[in-house]
């Protein structure tokens, strides 16, 4: 019986990763491996995972926070608690080998793991390396990646190239018809899909404001995700307008055919995200997030728009020349293509499946 711990938290971008990998570890050795997932109380894994039928273990650990807060003196004493707690976990569990996934969250058991000499995989979603994957990837047995350059930060002779893992099957998409008539549009006109994220972005709902008013939209349709932080503002928006040529919801039950319908995709640049849109070979225009950790976002469009695979445009500069950007690109489709098979030639099917090889490896 294979043990394993898997740890990481505070966004999805650290989660669903870790889930994935679940997933086909569970596939490839079915009732030989028992996981178990590591997180930091209050943050959103100790609510996904027993949802998705996992069982966690939440460890006191805080991050700093970015501005003078007295919380951040509490971070040290949290730390040395989340240290000994973890010692315990790992030893109680019996783990074979700790595999961390990023945030703050996956820092305490990584580092007690090493310090008993326990096996630890790293596995780092974004082109640029986050803070915890740095300090603990020079100790780790392999570090997993998605992007080239990554031994800058890591030892060289310890990445491997795996791209990041991605529940769902990519494999099969529905059809542009099927898609379509979904979202209740038509074949006859570029579709443009804008996503911000679950909870919304103001950017891209300024962006789609400002579009709809000047009328730049009438020769395509559009599917927008407002995000439901946004959804009702929006509502009220749109109450007077055509919505004809548009679909507009605050979430996107089916991202399967939102992709699968879209000639062009307005997007921000998380790592997994990108990941989805490169297996699937979708032209992209990314408006990278500001408001993230060493501006990851930016460096993660920029290693595919350095090979040509993608647009970008800032953030400070999206409400007004987004859109203008997205139209000229959909009316050349020669363009499109040659996105379409630059970034699809990025993406990495079997993902998970490499990240288990490396794991089960490891003694």
């Amino acid at each position: 019986m294979k043990k394993i711990i898997l740890s990481g938290g505070g966004t999805g971008g650290h989660i669903y990763p870790a889930v994935a990998v679940a997933e086909a570890l569970t596939r490839r050795l079915a009732g030989d491996v028992e996981l178990l997932f590591v997180g930091a109380k209050g943050k959103m894994e100790m609510e996904k995972i027993p949802a998705l039928g996992y069982r966690i273990v939440g460890l006191p650990v805080a991050g700093l926070q970015r501005r003078l807060d007295l919380r951040n003196l509490l971070v040290p004493f949290k730390a040395a608690q989340s240290l000994r707690l973890a010692r315990r976990v790992i030893k109680e569990f019996g783990a074979d080998v700790v595999v961390g996934f990023g945030g703050y969250a996956s820092a305490p058991v990584l580092r007690a793991a090493q310090s008993m000499g326990i096996p630890t995989v790293i596995q780092e979603q974004n082109s640029y390396a986050g803070l915890t994957n740095k300090m603990l990837g020079r100790r780790a047995r392999a570090v997993c990646v998605a992007y080239d350059g990554m031994e800058r930060f890591f030892p060289a002779d310890r990445v491997s190239m795996t791209g990041n893992p991605l529940r769902g099957n990519f494999a099969e998409p529905p059809s542009r018809e099927e898609a379509l008539a979904h979202f209740g549009l038509t074949p006859d006109r570029p579709t443009m899909l804008v996503i911000g994220g679950s909870l919304g972005c103001r950017t891209f709902n300024e962006m789609m404001k400002r579009a709809v008013t000047d009328g730049s939209l009438a020769q395509i349709q559009v599917i927008w995700q407002t995000g439901k932080y946004y959804a009702d503002e929006m509502d009220a928006f749109m109450a007077d307008k055509s919505t004809t040529a548009i679909w507009r919801g605050a979430f996107i039950e089916r991202m399967d055919l939102a992709y699968a319908a879209a000639d062009l995709v307005i997007s921000r640049s998380g790592a997994n995200t990108v990941s989805e849109l490169s297996l699937l070979g979708k032209p992209t225009l990314f408006v990278p997030s500001p408001a993230v950790a060493e501006d990851h976002q930016t460096k993660n469009a920029m290693a595919l728009v350095g090979q040509k695979a993608a647009a970008i445009c800032a953030d400070a500069e999206a409400v007004e020349r987004a859109i203008p950007q997205a139209l000229e690109l959909l009316a050349d489709p020669e363009k499109l293509a040659a996105l379409a098979a630059k970034i699809k030639a990025l993406g990495t099917a079997d993902s998970a499946e490499r990240i288990v090889d490396i794991i089960l490896e490891q003694k």
